[in-house]
């Protein structure tokens, strides 16, 4: 089973157009949040719920929990390295990155 803490892989190298799709294997909600400065400037922001900003991901986290067997995908077009994390799990390390090469 796996951690329920966790992104498995904590790291994706993908090529830019590809889409990644997230998969809550869990018994528990998890959101897929980017860190806004841990994206390359042209890139759009993204996060579960679909929200434009951290701060707006942050203050309704409610709105963007992807509930256990749902998914959330995003298209990566720009090159670059992205950082992710889970609202509810950050304090645990349940942080990711994707890479776009």
């Amino acid at each position: 089973m796996p951690d329920s803490h966790t992104f498995e892989p904590q790291t994706v190298t993908i090529e830019p157009g590809e889409t990644v799709t997230w998969t809550n294997e869990s018994n528990i909600e998890h959101t897929v949040t980017a860190y806004e400065d841990e994206i390359p400037d042209e890139a759009a922001y993204f996060a579960s719920g679909g929200f434009e900003s951290e701060r707006a991901a942050r203050s309704r986290v409610k709105e963007g929990l992807i509930a256990p067997g749902e998914n959330y995908d995003h298209t990566f077009d720009h090159p670059g390295t992205y950082g992710y994390f889970c609202i509810p799990h950050e304090v645990s390390g349940m942080v990711g990155t994707v890479r776009v090469e």
